[in-house]
């Protein structure tokens, strides 16, 4: 079966220990990720990250030994769909990329995610980073890079990462400290629109009302009952109000 991820945090001045780690996973035929953030309103910025990643660790890994790829949200769909297909049918040794692979990226062979500036990212963009390996049945890893300088909930943040693979835990201490957020939306922290639950004390309550929800739906998907009107017409109004599920890219 799947083994837990083990997950460690290392500084930036640690780097070649890592990259000999690297190599020794490439060796036993395994694949890698190197990801880099993205923050919203700082893209380029960002790109400038990732291609001088890829660069350097191209420099690192030169050909013909190693393979390295390159995916990011400015590439055109079919560019970072072929360089995805290369990466999962085995053909290049490292991806470097940014957050596009956070969601519905299955490579079981790829062994490794290392996570750069780990600070920058949320806990649990961190903990669905990390769900991209551990897919096969050989011992994955995840490792949290970061310069020397953290703050305390940076700290916190990578030392849960560190400590559990438990996503209720990831969560609860997310919302512990950044607040929850407004959960139908792509605000990230502040006051939350639930006003009469806590996520993380009334947790049974909630999911005891997910499913009686689930139940509804599955009764009637497209709300067409009369007596769910008001259930419709609430939904409807929040769909008008906002983008949902924003994806990163």
């Amino acid at each position: 079966g799947r083994k837990p991820v083990k997950t460690v945090h290392r500084y930036d001045h640690a780097r070649n220990a890592v990259f000999a780690f690297l190599e020794e996973e490439i060796a036993k035929g395994r694949q890698v990720y190197v990801v880099y953030p993205l923050i919203e309103g700082s893209e380029k910025l960002d790109l400038k990250d990732v291609t001088d990643g890829f660069e350097s660790i191209s420099r690192r890994f030169p050909l013909p030994k190693y393979a390295v790829s390159i995916v990011h949200g400015r590439m055109d769909q079919a560019t970072k769909d072929y360089e995805m297909g290369r990466f999962k049918k085995g053909e290049t040794d490292i991806l470097v990329a940014t957050t596009v692979i956070e969601v519905g990226v299955d490579v079981p062979n790829a062994s490794v995610m290392v996570i750069e500036n780990a600070e920058r990212f949320g806990l649990s963009q961190l903990h669905q980073l990390r769900g991209r390996v551990g897919r096969g049945a050989e011992q994955s890893f995840c490792i949290l890079m970061t310069g020397d300088k953290l703050g305390e909930d940076a700290r916190t943040r990578l030392g849960t990462m560190v400590d559990t693979n438990d996503g209720f835990k990831i969560a609860e201490v997310d919302l512990r400290l950044r607040g929850p957020g407004d959960l139908m939306g792509t605000q990230q922290s502040g006051i939350p629109e639930l006003h009469l639950a806590d996520l993380v004390e009334d947790a049974d309550l909630l999911q005891q009302a997910r499913a009686a929800a689930q139940r509804l739906l599955d009764a009637d998907p497209e709300l067409r009952d009369p007596k769910h009107a008001p259930i419709a017409g609430t939904l409807a109004e929040q769909l008008r109000e906002r983008a949902v599920w924003g994806r990163i890219s």
